[in-house]
């Protein structure tokens, strides 16, 4: 089994593109449709996740929000995070990686790029 990576985003098509892509790429992936599902995953799993691709932008709690409550926990705040998002200002930026996302990637974006900041972070 590859590694395992939850995909957190809120817009069907965008999942449906990076499971494909990390899945034919041998990566294990689990499917999360807003900030809330991603903590119970994260909990449910007891933090068994080698990275998290994740959006900031979403109902109920933001990817922002989810990095601060990850960030909490030790089981949980080691998990390196990817942002993957369309809010693209400076403050949105320093922000994410303030809260400990390991890098921050802007919709629209490259799979293949995405694919390459994951596997340099997972190596």
């Amino acid at each position: 089994m590859g590694k395992r990576i939850l995909i957190v985003d809120d817009d069907p098509l965008l999942v449906k593109l990076l499971q494909h892509k990390l899945s034919s790429n041998g990566y294990d992936t689990v499917i999360a449709h807003d900030g809330a599902d991603a903590l119970r995953s994260v909990s449910a799993n007891k933090g068994r996740f080698d990275l998290i691709v994740l959006d900031a932008m979403m109902p109920e709690i933001d990817g922002f929000e989810v990095l601060r409550k990850l960030g909490q926990h030790q089981s949980t705040k080691k998990i390196p995070v990817v942002m993957l998002t369309a809010r693209r200002k400076e403050q949105d930026v320093v922000a994410g990686l303030s809260l400990g996302a390991r890098d921050y990637l802007v919709k629209p974006f490259m799979p293949d790029e995405l694919l390459t900041r994951i596997g340099r972070i997972l190596n």
